[in-house]
């Protein structure tokens, strides 16, 4: 049977404030009085560490690997920012781009391992989706739109199914992970690497916590 694995991440640490984003007139109007900032450091109850990718470094087995998902990983385009800001994929698994908003924006992956296609696509104003497959792995690729230069999302592209972001408390679950010894690594824009040696038993919840420290 397999179990999940389970955490929080929580920073260590004072970060240096977020900044307003350069929105242009347009971009201005679809957030109202709400100033958007930069999201380098999001943090919430207890400082809980949100935007921190979670994966299964080494352990699985070849057999341990399920084919991508057909259910494609859903990235939009709203009120001119990207969200989610980091979202996790399968190679060979679909991302989708949407764009939910009344202007022109460009889908720029920006990846820098051989093997993994580099593309701009234009979007219509709530234009049809645009699609993409990654075939290797790479933690994080960069998405951006050119036309609106403060807007990117980050990819976490891995083999297999197992891997979670943390949630805007630095909660995290990967679920359904066979039984077996792993390396688990966390990978945080600002905060960078860690990685942690867990065992995981044929049922219940394993539960591995983290700490991320401004760097100085």
């Amino acid at each position: 049977m397999a179990a999940d694995i389970s955490g929080v991440i929580t920073l260590k640490g004072t970060p240096p404030p977020e900044q307003f984003l350069p929105l242009d007139p347009l971009c201005v109007k679809l957030h109202g009085d709400k100033k958007p900032a930069t999201r380098f450091w999001n943090t919430g109850k207890g400082n809980g560490l949100a935007d921190v990718f979670v994966h299964i470094k080494s352990g699985l087995k070849p057999s341990d690997i399920p084919a991508p998902s057909k259910q494609p990983v859903v990235l939009d385009q709203s009120k001119c920012e990207y969200l989610p800001y980091v979202v996790g994929l399968q190679t060979g698994q679909t991302l989708e781009v949407r764009n939910s908003d009344p202007v022109l924006h460009n889908v720029h992956p920006t990846p820098v391992v051989d093997g993994n296609k580099e593309q701009n696509l234009a979007q219509l104003p709530m234009g049809p989706a645009v699609k993409f497959v990654f075939e290797k792995p790479e933690i994080l690729l960069r998405i951006k739109c050119d036309i609106h230069p403060w807007m990117f999302a980050y990819v976490g592209v891995v083999e297999h199914p197992f891997f979670a972001v943390t949630d805007k408390n630095g909660a995290f679950t990967v679920k359904n992970v066979p039984p077996g010894e792993y390396v688990l690594e966390i990978f945080h824009r600002k905060g960078g690497k860690q990685e942690k040696k867990i065992s995981v038993g044929a049922d219940g919840i394993k539960a591995v916590d983290f700490k991320v420290e401004v760097p100085k």
